[in-house]
């Protein structure tokens, strides 16, 4: 008979194949169970010497012993990859926490092997066996073995967070893990203030962990690499060996190594100093010895005479591996798939998992007591009526017969009994309400009494252990019912580990950072090389300024001194070309977040440090090298602020140029990615003109170019999310726009004035009382005359007597002068001289300085001493140039709701 064939698509076995080798090796080999922290084989290893009752106040037992369970029951692997795991589970340089107690040659930090394992010897730590507690309790789930005639477990029912705390290393199919080992102590109290506060912020809980922590010791490096690791799952941590400087009495130096980074082989780290020494890529070593013996580590390296031992010590950190990076990768298993874990998520899964063990052994432990508490019950009960047992036993012909009887025979006595116990009347009442019949199991305890329970004492004993076990039932079902009480065993249970297995206070070699007070082996150090770009600026007073074609400055405040009012201001090299013009100036400390929006409705954030730094007669740069702005895109506004003085109670209003106005919530615009996101929507004939901060209980001032200008409070502008266009602010009259918009507080601002800025040099302050709330959207009040004098006008902003003002122009002069020198006038003059502008050349810009005291510039600029650039004297009197006489026609204009109508729906949030 012919045999049957059958065509394969070789492409689809083969990738078939595959997969099944890849999840084999990286579920099965290779990563660890986020929940005990060990891979198979490891788990496989203690609970065979946990079978074998190999612990810690055991004597020891052979290796080979111990391997050879775990190949031959669970782990169908060569003999010497289950040894070596289990080598590596002994060695105090390779684990933090050793899980395994060796006696033998377990190898060295020289690299050398250990010795074979009928050799060595082992058994477990006492730490261990808190891995192991409660496996009997039916806490975790079982797993045939590979053969299927045994059961092991899927996870050990673990009490320390070990994933963390001895870390892991292991490469699979595509991926790999390397965890770094951590202290003891900071992993539970970390994990203990989770598990008070479920919502403790990430930056508290790496307030707790420092830092990974290696049995070898050393020094971290920064803690830049340790945050990102800690919130992102990867990150690299630089890590330097220990090593002092030593003098000896005829002034020579040298270098004493005292412990080395983790995972370096302390032979091959000195064989690499002695080859860059033969190579002359380091010049000034004499000699180097390794004097390390059992009491520690000890490498000497001579330095000669003439050559300083710092800096030969910082060319064998950059030459050599007495600084290395450690990458940190944390994958680990959770529910049967690789993932990528932050340290509060591994720390999160295994308070889960130790949820669900102390609920498994709670409700084992209930059952258990249950079942003791009804023989001993069976026990009281017969106890009391124990002349009619007895002739119920000696009446049957068996043990069958006699149980049958005893479960037949109703009994008196159990309320007795109770009574006796001292349980509640209710449990009394109940038992009286019908004799007690004993159930099967009941009926054998019984029979299988010994006559000494018959005795008074043996009695006592029955009810005193019935009240305990109605006690511990009782406790059992409250933790049960109770989470908060589930979660306060937890916690007293990680709290005396704590105090069992915490290294002592000052035991180790190193001193610690942030707190640290000795237990820790590795020190965290400040790298000098990793200061961040904020840490090298003054936080200064600085000047803003981007210009109509997008390009940006920023100069100290100090580069402009103060000079009268009427002069001709300096020049701020702030444009490009002559056609290019400052339509943005501020003021702001260099550490403050910048707001940048754009006219097509984007905002991006930045800090006034990262823009670039000029002088007065520098050209600014294009902002398109800071920003990633799009074709045709420019920025329009720009919002300062402190993130330390702003909370949830902070908005963002913004403003367009047809009066619509919005208000979003600050928190909003504090992740912004680096391509920007959307502000609002703006209508293809609008354009956003103004954006401000508030905090949430202030009033409003929008401003227009024909000089009128509307006060409301800021909550009759609902909140509304990125998207919204905003609704009415200002009713505006055909060919009038908004220029810009104030934010008043209610209360501390009865000193501030508004001063309004026209754009052929002239404008004047006004006490802001003179400006009524009224309701948005109507036209408002005349706040400067419009004339063929003044011009239009350019924008209006608060300022007090102590303040300063800068003025700047379209030819890219800026005049920076007193306010009080500016005269305070009503809302419909026309003001005052604050520019001498020259022909077609415009007012553009201006800003305020707040309150910045007076310098030996700024008193010869108030004396009227000229400077550079051919500023001109003051004017002689500010009345000079006021109109004051003129009427005040004021232009109240329609306050009414019905305007209010005009309001645009807020769109969907995106």
């Amino acid at each position: 008979m012919a045999e049957s064939k059958s065509t394969l698509n070789i492409e689809d076995e083969m990738r078939s194949s595959f997969l099944d080798y890849a999840m084999s090796v990286i579920i099965a080999r290779a990563l660890p169970d986020v929940r005990d922290g060990l891979k198979p084989v490891h788990r496989r290893i203690l609970y065979a010497m946990h079978q074998l009752k190999n612990h810690h106040a055991q004597p020891y037992k052979k290796s080979a012993r111990v391997v050879g369970d775990v190949i031959g029951k669970y782990h169908p692997h060569g003999d010497s990859a289950v040894y070596d795991a289990l080598v590596r589970l002994a060695q105090d340089f390779a684990m933090r926490y050793p899980l395994v107690d060796g006696q033998g040659n377990f190898g060295s930090i020289d690299g050398d092997s250990a010795a074979a394992m009928r050799y060595t010897e082992v058994r477990m730590q006492r730490l261990t066996s808190e891995l192991l507690t409660d496996l009997e309790k039916e806490t975790v789930d079982w797993v045939p073995n590979y053969d299927e005639k045994e059961l092991e477990p899927a996870v050990l029912p673990t009490k320390v967070p070990n994933l963390l705390l001895n870390g892991a290393v292991g490469i699979a199919v595509g991926m790999a893990t390397n965890i770094p080992p951590h202290n003891l102590t900071e992993l539970l109290d970390a994990t203990i203030a989770l598990i008070d506060d479920p919502q403790l912020p990430v930056s508290e809980l790496l307030g707790f962990v420092k830092g990974p922590d290696f049995p070898t010791g050393g020094v971290i490096l920064g803690t830049a690499g340790i945050k990102q690791a800690y919130l992102e799952g990867r990150g690299s941590v630089t890590v330097r060996a220990r090593c002092e400087i030593e003098e000896d009495k005829k002034g020579r130096e040298s270098i004493v190594v005292t412990e080395i980074p983790y995972q370096v082989n302390k032979t091959r780290l000195i064989e690499r100093i002695a080859s860059l020494v033969r190579d002359k890529k380091i010049e000034g070593i004499a000699d180097i010895q390794d004097y390390s013996d059992r009491t520690g580590m000890r490498i000497w390296i001579s330095v000669k005479k003439d050559h300083a031992a710092q800096i030969v010590l910082n060319k064998l950190y950059k030459m050599s591996d007495l600084q290395t990076s450690f990458g940190v990768n944390m994958i680990a298993i959770v529910n049967g798939r690789p993932e990528v874990l932050t340290l509060e998520k591994c720390l999160r899964h295994f308070i889960d998992h130790r949820r669900t063990v102390v609920t498994r052994r709670c409700r084992f432990d209930l059952a258990k007591a249950m079942a003791r508490r009804e023989i001993v019950e069976g026990l009281g009960v017969a106890v009391d009526s124990i002349d009619r047992v007895i002739e119920l036993i000696r009446s049957s012909r068996d043990p069958d017969e006699a149980r049958a009887k005893l479960m037949a025979e109703p009994l008196e006595g159990f309320a007795k009994f109770l009574r006796r116990c001292d349980r509640p009347a209710e449990e009394v009442a109940r038992a009286e309400e019908g004799p007690y019949r004993l159930n099967e199991r009941q009926a054998k305890a019984i029979l299988d009494m010994r006559l000494q329970r018959l005795t008074g004492l043996e009695r006592d004993k029955v009810e005193g252990e019935y009240r305990e076990l109605c006690e511990i039932i009782a406790e059992l079902e409250a933790i049960l019912t109770n989470p908060a009480k589930l979660m306060a065993v937890i916690r007293e249970e990680l709290l005396t580990i704590r105090y069992t297995y915490g290294d002592p206070e000052g035991q180790d070699s190193g001193t610690g950072a942030e707190g640290s007070k000795g237990s820790r082996r590795t020190e965290l150090a400040v790298d000098e090389l990793e200061i961040q770009p904020i840490d090298l600026v003054a936080d200064e007073s600085m000047v803003v300024m981007i210009t109509r074609e997008g390009y940006v400055k920023r100069m100290p405040t100090t580069e402009y001194r103060v000079q009268n009012r009427g002069g001709v201001g300096l020049k701020s090299g702030s444009q490009r070309d002559d056609d290019d013009q400052i339509i943005e100036l501020f003021e702001a400390s260099a550490h403050a977040w910048i707001l940048l929006f754009t006219n097509t409705g984007r905002v991006f954030r930045k800090r006034v440090f990262e823009f670039p730094l000029g002088t007065r007669g520098q050209r600014p740069k294009a902002m398109v090298n800071f920003l990633d702005l799009k074709d045709g895109e420019r920025v329009l506004e720009m919002v300062a602020y402190r993130e330390e003085e702003v909370d949830e109670n902070h908005f963002v209003v913004l403003a367009s140029a047809q009066g619509y106005i919005k208000r979003t919530s600050l928190q909003d615009f504090t992740n912004i990615r680096a391509s920007g996101l959307i502000a609002a929507s703006v209508a293809e004939d609008d354009k956003l003109i103004d954006a401000k901060l508030t905090n949430g209980s202030c009033d409003i001032i929008m401003a227009s170019r024909e000089g009128q200008a509307i006060r409301f409070d800021e909550a009759d502008v609902r909140r509304m999310g990125r998207t919204a266009r905003g609704v009415r602010g200002m009713g505006l009259r055909d060919g009038d726009e908004v220029v810009n918009i104030l934010v008043l507080a209610r209360e501390g601002e009865d000193d501030i004035g508004l001063l309004t800025v026209c754009e052929k040099g002239y404008g004047k302050r006004t006490p802001v009382a003179e400006y009524r709330r009224q309701s948005r959207a109507g036209l408002g009040l005349k706040t400067i005359k419009v004339s063929d004098r003044n011009g239009k006008v350019v924008g209006m902003i608060k300022v007090r007597e102590a303040d300063q003002l800068m003025v700047v122009t379209s030819e890219g002069k800026i005049i920076r002068t007193p306010v009080a020198g500016i005269s305070e006038l009503g809302r419909a003059t026309q003001g005052v001289r604050l520019i001498r502008l020259g022909d077609d050349e415009v007012v553009v810009g201006l800003a305020r300085i707040d309150d910045p005291g007076a310098d030996e510039d700024d008193l010869e600029a108030l004396e009227g001493v000229a400077g550079e650039d051919g500023e001109g004297a003051a004017q002689a009197s500010a009345d000079a140039d006021t109109d004051e006489g003129e009427g005040a026609d004021e232009q109240d204009g329609a306050d009414a709701d019905a305007d209010a109508d005009a309001d645009e729906p807020e769109s969907e949030e995106e």
